[in-house]
């Protein structure tokens, strides 16, 4: 049986195709889905460390029924998945002797996840995981790594706007763009969902993280949709950063102390004023034995939103997402459908926003909490993925006028792969007897305004930084991985000693092979150097 993982900030939603009405259907998980009659069944993304060593952990509804998501206990943990494969600043605590990261925590949660999966009726064969449009490499390559043991046959990974497109079932509409406005992420996608066409190849549909002995295209005549994205565009903001404007802004005009509990009443007046103009909510502080109400109206939630440059970051999103769109001859009247995704496109500021780059008659929302889960499983029944290569990919080399190592693009963002041809550079010594040579490729990010990400306390904050700097993570800076040439005999300066190609292939993969120009030898052929974005 297929079953599809959205692993959200605040939220997981679980479905699986069901056979009978060969539709999909979210799963309500016994003890980990929120018993309250919640329409979808949620699985918060809540974890709490009973005993490191032995790696017992409650997750989901769980936590809530323990009542320790709001003690401040370091031992609980939330909004993790916005940490994983990223340089935080701050620290997590050491518990139990064992030290704990983000992708350690994230790994404990879905295998925990995956583990009460196990006994659902069907069984489970193949899984389909969902990831942020804007997350680097190493936050895939964290995902291979946590399926690496899993007793499942298939593992396969989709971008999460284009699982919303999907999912909405809007497979005759043309141009969608996907608003997936969750709890740590917002990601803007432009998909064009094609007539079917006939899969002509054995290849299994979609990005494969692993595959067993069974093919998921077992039928090479099968009639397969293609979604093939056209632009995205994204950055870390999310409901989280709302709650936590919230809790500061009642923290800063009632005195109320920044704590878990204040955050999670924060969270719950944001809500209410999802669906009505007025929201309240009591405190007490059992220690003083004080109580406040907290209450906001949603023209005070807005100018919360202005002064926390809310706006601006949408806008600065948008204006990237449509920027793309139009090098590709795609003006705004040409967008068929809007679909909105996540809990944070609920808020009506959000959707007034959204209605000032769109007539409102475009604009759907009834699916934002399964639409990505449910779209996922698309990939299980005949849905073939055209993808691009999101961030641009470059060399590192020395400055020599700026005195510094600087990023050389040579590949560019929004490359289609498999590519058609590779790239090639030449390379010579800089040394006399040079014995090697070396070559650093990294993923290179934005280069102007953006997020960033840091700790205040025990609270992960999101914070506007201006930069002209281009955010890069290097794929292969480690011992051995950087050498692409031994050279015999030692190269000298002057002239070109080898020859580097660079490609893509179908699965995202970046390979390197290098000629020795002056033996005539080839030092490395098709070697993977990493999985791209």
């Amino acid at each position: 049986m297929a079953i599809a993982i959205d692993f959200g900030t605040s939220n997981t939603v679980i479905a699986r195709w069901n056979p009978v009405t060969q539709q999909p259907e979210t799963l309500n998980i016994p003890e980990l889905s929120i018993q309250q009659g919640l329409n979808p069944p949620l699985i918060p993304s809540l974890l709490y460390v009973e005993d490191a060593s032995k790696s017992n952990i409650l997750v989901g509804q769980q936590v809530r029924n323990r009542g320790v998501d709001v003690k401040g206990d370091s031992r609980f943990f939330r909004s993790f998945k916005r940490g994983i494969g990223t340089d935080i600043q701050g620290f997590l605590p050491e518990l139990d002797g064992r030290n704990i990261t983000f992708e350690q925590i994230g790994e404990w949660y879905l295998q925990k996840v995956i583990k009460e999966l196990s006994t659902v009726e069907g069984g489970l064969d193949s899984l389909v995981l969902t990831v942020p449009v804007d997350s680097f490499e190493a936050y895939r390559h964290w995902l291979g790594k946590v399926c690496e043991p899993l007793p499942v046959e298939q593992v396969r990974m989709l971008d999460e706007p284009t699982a919303a497109a999907l999912g909405y079932g809007l497979t005759e509409e043309d141009l969608l763009l996907v608003v997936d406005f969750g709890g740590g992420t917002l990601d803007l996608s432009l998909v064009r969902l094609d007539k079917s066409v006939k899969q002509e190849s054995k290849q299994p549909l979609g990005f494969l993280l692993k595959f067993g002995n069974k093919s998921l295209a077992e039928d090479s005549k099968q009639k397969v949709k293609t979604a093939r994205v056209l632009a995205k565009a994204g950055q870390n903001l999310g409901g989280t950063d709302i709650d936590n404007w919230l809790t500061d802004y009642f923290a800063k005009n009632q005195g109320l102390a920044i704590s878990p509990l204040t955050t999670r009443l924060a969270e719950k007046v944001k809500i209410q004023l999802s669906t009505q103009n007025q929201a309240s909510e009591v405190y007490f502080n059992d220690e003083t034995f004080e109580s406040y109400e907290l209450e906001l109206n949603r023209d005070s939630f807005e100018n919360i939103l202005q002064e926390n440059s809310f706006f601006a970051m949408l806008d600065e999103s948008m204006a990237q997402l449509l920027q793309q769109a139009r090098r590709q001859g795609i003006e705004v009247a040409d967008i068929n459908a809007v679909l909105l995704v996540g809990g944070t496109s609920q808020i009506p500021a959000v959707q007034t926003w959204i209605q000032n780059y769109f007539d409102s008659g475009k604009i759907r929302s009834e699916q934002a909490f399964e639409a990505i889960a449910h779209g996922a499983l698309q990939l299980a029944q005949g849905v073939e993925v055209k993808d691009f290569l999101y961030h641009s990919y470059g060399i590192r080399y020395w400055n020599r006028r700026q005195n510094q190592h600087n990023w050389h693009p040579i590949i560019k963002e929004g490359q289609p792969y498999p590519m058609n041809k590779p790239v090639e550079l030449y390379l010579g010594a800089s040394l006399e007897n040079q014995p090697s040579i070396e070559l650093i490729i990294g993923e290179l990010g934005a280069e102007t305004s953006g997020t960033e990400v840091y700790f205040d306390g025990d609270r992960l904050i999101t914070r506007r930084v201006e930069t002209n700097e281009t955010t890069v993570k290097p794929l292969n800076d480690s011992d051995g991985a950087r050498k692409i040439a031994q050279l015999n005999p030692p190269g000298f300066p002057g002239s070109d000693r080898v020859k580097v190609f660079l490609e893509v292939d179908n699965e995202r993969f970046l390979r390197i092979t290098v000629d020795d120009l002056l033996s005539g030898e080839t030092l490395l052929e098709n070697q993977i150097v990493a999985q791209l974005s």
